[in-house]
């Protein structure tokens, strides 16, 4: 049974930083792309940051290019995403997602797993 489990989320200040985890099981990991998609509340869930499977190529969103880094360790079967310069407008629940494919895809409907999300609350 494939899990996806995200870690790390909380309330933090504007201009702070956060950063997410995402564990892994049940999955040939080292195989699948890696997503992080954010959906705030009366909103669509969104792309935000994408790493293929063997962490050469990373995407970003245009709202957080610049603020948030993805990275992975195949080893431990874990993705990251670093936020930092965080604002109000990133208030969000976070997933992270796989996708069995080589590049990450900005399509919800491209990823096979999902996490159940964690909670990121900026203040201002």
């Amino acid at each position: 049974q494939v899990q996806l489990v995200e870690s790390g989320g909380g309330l933090v200040q504007a201009g702070g930083s956060l950063r997410l985890s995402c564990a892994a099981t049940g999955l040939t990991f080292s195989r699948y792309a890696m997503g992080w998609f954010r959906q705030a509340p009366g909103k669509e869930r969104e792309f935000i940051s994408g790493i293929s499977w063997n962490e050469l190529n990373t995407y970003y969103a245009d709202s957080v290019k610049g603020r948030f880094t993805i990275s992975r360790d195949n080893a431990k079967n874990t993705v990251d995403l670093q936020m930092n310069s965080l604002k109000p407008d990133d208030t969000a629940v976070y997933y992270c997602a796989a996708a069995s494919k080589y590049s990450p895809s900005w399509l919800r409907l491209e990823y096979d797993y999902w996490g159940q999300g964690t909670q990121v609350t900026v203040s201002s």
